[in-house]
């Protein structure tokens, strides 16, 4: 049954998306379009893009969407739930454990180790997304730049950005 899959596969990312959900993307990459081929690589761009523009984070949107789009609202609500509930299971264990743990020399050691994958994760993503199809012709590369060079430098709101960006789309395509 696809609800069932759907919520499972879900629930493996959720248990893995360690740095949030930018980078839980490469591993919903991984999932949906190679390994279960349920979205193409074009698919998966625009959930991605109506994800990051809808209030709540990538990886919650994103789950909802992709079900959706495969079972209609029960495959939404349990691709939702099941990438939540890792969360909402870890986050209950951390407040009970991690204050009275936090200082651990074995905890510290891991969350040194974690950061770095971190940003990996989120670089590969980056990369997979331009190489995928996200950079579609030159116009959106220099959108992709100056946008970059907007925040880092200029720190812009990335709301103001995609507001405007949604704007430049409609009047550049």
């Amino acid at each position: 049954m696809l609800y069932i899959k759907l919520f499972l596969t879900f629930l493996k990312i959720g248990f893995f998306m360690f740095g949030g959900g930018y980078a839980a993307i490469p591993l919903v990459q991984k999932e949906i379009i190679e390994m279960r081929n349920w979205l193409t690589p074009e698919e998966f761009i625009d959930i991605l893009a109506v994800a990051e523009m809808t209030p709540g984070p990538i990886a919650v949107n994103s789950a909802t969407f992709i079900g959706y789009k495969l079972a209609g609202f029960w495959g939404g609500l349990f691709a939702t739930i099941g990438v939540v509930l890792p969360a909402f299971l870890i986050i209950l264990l951390v407040a009970v454990f991690f204050y009275t743990y936090r200082t651990h020399p074995l905890v510290e050691a891991a969350f040194r180790g974690i950061r770095p994958a971190v940003i990996g994760l989120i670089a590969a993503t980056l990369f997979s997304l331009a190489k995928g199809g996200m950079i579609v012709d030159w116009k959106a590369g220099i959108t992709a730049t100056v946008v970059f060079f907007a925040v880092l430098y200029l720190k812009l709101h990335p709301i103001w950005l995609i507001i405007i960006c949604g704007m430049l789309g409609l009047l550049i395509y």
